[in-house]
């Protein structure tokens, strides 16, 4: 995850450990300066990036949306259409089968009593939420036009920090679809899927509207 305050190592000590880490581990030194530019919102060329979304369908059946930064749009999805092409899967429209989703995180410094937060959540326009008993995060899903006020509601509140505030595509329960965990030698396993998407450099984040299900052990 990037350092929610910048995206600058020289003001940023928490990117500037990353970094470090990054170097260590032998990672090519293009890349650390494509992620840093990516962190300020430009390309490594200085330019701002725009943000596009793609739809398709993976194999066996499942919706995914990809969300992407880039300065050239054309290029990016091209690369996209050429990656899911290989894949097996098909670009096409799946974000009907989502719901676009504001999401919340807030910290505490102490243990959260879950009746003192009900009584908080219930006050606001959030739509669902996670949380138990004695944590002291709290994660809430908000309609998208309302979650900087509730973030802000519950932080004031109930004297919460705001980790972080953003927007996910969160998949429609009746549009789910089951995948076995086990490989299939006829293609590639989800996660390595969704890992090679990712992979495109001007790629952000992949959602998907698969749930994986492993088959019971029958080791004794």
């Amino acid at each position: 995850m990037w350092p929610e305050n910048g995206g600058d190592p020289n003001t940023s000590s928490e990117l500037s450990a990353i970094l470090a880490q990054a170097k260590k581990a032998g990672i090519p030194k293009d890349i650390i300066e494509r992620a840093v530019a990516k962190g300020k919102g430009l390309s490594t060329s200085g330019e701002p990036l725009q943000s596009m979304t793609m739809e398709a369908i993976l194999p066996p059946s499942v919706a995914a949306i990809i969300e992407c930064q880039t300065d050239n749009k054309r290029r990016t999805r091209e690369n996209i259409r050429y990656i899911v092409k290989q894949l097996g899967g098909t670009v096409t429209p799946t974000a009907h089968l989502f719901q676009r989703r504001g999401h919340v995180l807030l910290d505490s410094d102490v243990l959260l009593e879950e009746v003192d937060v009900m009584a908080k959540i219930i006050e606001t326009e959030a739509v669902d939420y996670d949380f138990k008993e004695g944590e002291t995060s709290l994660s809430i899903y908000t309609e998208p036009d309302q979650t900087t006020s509730v973030a802000q509601t519950l932080s004031d509140s109930l004297d919460l920090t705001i980790r972080s505030s953003n927007m996910k595509w969160i998949p429609r329960e009746e549009f789910l679809v089951e995948v076995d965990s086990i490989e299939d030698e006829d293609r590639l396993p989800l996660s390595d899927m969704i890992s090679q998407i990712e992979a495109e450099s001007d790629v952000q984040v992949v959602y998907h509207n698969a749930v994986l299900h492993k088959q019971p052990s029958t080791m004794i």
